[in-house]
């Protein structure tokens, strides 16, 4: 029975494991499901000859007994006749009959573990494809989710660039306020110069006769007062 050999992994198989060392589980469920129902009718075709050979050993064991039986039957009635000659036919046949039966017996004991054996692998294989089945879309909506929050990452990483990149903006705008302010202050300032400047030679000329005639009045009175007139 290679068959058995073959698939025994199936039966001991781990759907969650073997998802978890995926590196990509979309690709990776959807090639698991290929592989199971590929070999789910690999299965079913073994499983089904098994079951065949169990009914076969199954209807062989059967019909012996049956004749057995009809034989024992026969040497009762040869016995009741007072044939004892054809009786001890009839129970030769039966003691032969009954060394094929435990012959029979040992077939149909192998035939029949044998199709349970293949008819668990076939339920399990078939329970692990509806499993995947369902496990499948899970993944997938999954996997799109993923692929979206990345796509969210990557945007705002992006934008945080942009605000970084505003942030200087702000710095260089702010410098050159400064700059502005500071070169308007020195304008102001020396404006402010000039115009005292101008303010003072403008006063200069700006005196009249009268403050003139009183000041040469005052230097002639100090001058009589001091006799140098």
């Amino acid at each position: 029975m290679g068959i058995l050999t073959r698939f025994k992994d199936i039966m001991s198989a781990n759907i969650n494991a073997l998802l978890d060392k995926a590196e990509d589980p979309e690709k990776m469920i959807d090639q698991c499901l290929r592989d199971l129902n590929s070999d789910l009718g690999k299965v079913k075709a073994e499983t089904a000859s098994v079951m065949a050979e169990e009914a076969r050993t199954k209807r062989e064991l059967d019909e012996c007994t049956a004749e057995i039986n009809k034989q024992a039957d026969y040497a009762r009635k040869a016995v009741a006749a007072g044939n004892d000659d054809d009786a001890k036919q009839f129970l030769a046949k039966k003691a032969s009959l009954t060394s094929k039966q435990a012959d029979l017996q040992q077939m149909y004991d192998a035939a029949k573990n044998n199709s349970t054996r293949m008819k668990q692998m076939y339920e399990k294989l078939n329970k692990d494809i509806a499993t995947l089945e369902e496990k499948r879309s899970t993944i997938k909506s999954k996997v799109k989710m993923a692929k979206a929050q990345e796509k969210i990452n990557d945007m705002t990483s992006s934008a945080n660039s942009a605000s970084g990149s505003m942030d200087a903006f702000k710095r260089y705008e702010e410098k050159a306020n400064r700059m502005l302010d500071e070169a308007n202050a020195k304008a102001e300032l020396n404006a402010a110069t000039e115009s005292s400047s101008i303010a003072d030679l403008e006063a200069k000329y700006d005196e009249t006769p009268e403050a003139n005639s009183q000041i040469d009045d005052e230097l002639a009175a100090l001058k009589a007062e001091l006799g140098q007139q």
